[in-house]
């Protein structure tokens, strides 16, 4: 079984920061360890850590899933030797639309908006229509595509991928990745709910602030993950691309040189 304790990168300053390696596939293959790594920002990444991602991980290239807003208030803390990469992932135009976000002071303390937001119909509706939105978004699809080429055309060195809570574009970023090389949803799904673990305690609490279920489900999908609205998202990926892997060679405009590229470097 896979968990955040197998997972982990352990680091001290980054929530949510681990990798793919270890994880076996169908087909036998292991995902190399060291070389995927996921989780937050390094908006307060330390001195310690730093080191980590040089000296142990050789980190070659930090891409940053955050929109503009975010990297402006929180920019990430430069990793000696690695490229930082942006690669806003929400499209800048859905933020503009009221119906489409919260508002910008809502981060500030996201918790307590939520609670105090989540019985209202458009909380529900961005919480139901998040990973849809997203996948079948052209801009979206067009920053993913320009995340797994780069990969792609990474000369090695380990490679790391975030938004600011490491779970939901960084998950769809992971489950790219994972599906080109090679794994099944239930491989997928494994790694992302890994992120439930990691944001436990803190649902567990702001839980005990709503009564309802649909308010329940917008607190485990803005502050965890909510694995009914991922799964929503790949099943509408199947209905309109035939596979996940049929997105990957659509949208992403992913060759099988490509995908061949990824699992001979990344698996064994």
């Amino acid at each position: 079984m896979y968990t955040f304790a197998t997972q982990s990168i352990h680091l001290t300053s980054v929530i949510n920061a681990r990798e793919l390696g270890g994880y076996k596939l169908p087909d036998g293959r292991t995902i190399r360890w060291g070389c995927l790594l996921r989780g937050g920002s390094f908006a307060n990444l330390t001195p310690e850590d730093r080191a980590i991602l040089r000296d142990k991980f050789h980190l070659n290239t930090n891409f940053d899933f955050r929109t503009e807003t975010e990297v402006t208030y929180a920019p990430d803390r430069p990793v000696q030797g690695a490229k930082h990469i942006w690669l806003p992932t929400i499209d800048p135009a859905t933020e503009t639309l009221s119906d489409q976000s919260f508002p910008a002071d809502a981060y500030k303390d996201l918790g307590n908006y939520l609670v105090e937001h989540a019985s209202e119909p458009i909380a529900q509706k961005l919480a139901r229509n998040l990973y849809t939105d997203m996948v079948m978004n052209e801009y979206t699809q067009l920053q993913y595509a320009a995340f797994m080429q780069t990969i792609v055309n990474s000369p090695g060195g380990a490679i790391y991928w975030h938004c600011s809570q490491g779970k939901d574009r960084t998950g769809l970023g992971a489950a790219f990745i994972l599906c080109a090389l090679g794994a099944d949803r239930e491989l997928i799904l494994a790694d992302y709910r890994i992120s439930n673990e990691f944001y436990k305690d803190l649902l567990e609490e702001l839980y005990k602030k709503v009564s309802t279920q649909e308010e329940r489900d917008v607190l485990l999908t803005f502050i965890g993950v909510n694995e009914k609205y991922f799964c929503n998202a790949l099943d509408l990926i199947d209905r309109r691309y035939g596979s996940l892997e049929g997105y990957l060679k659509g949208p992403l405009c992913m060759s099988d040189e490509d995908i061949q590229t990824l699992r001979d470097r990344y698996t064994e």
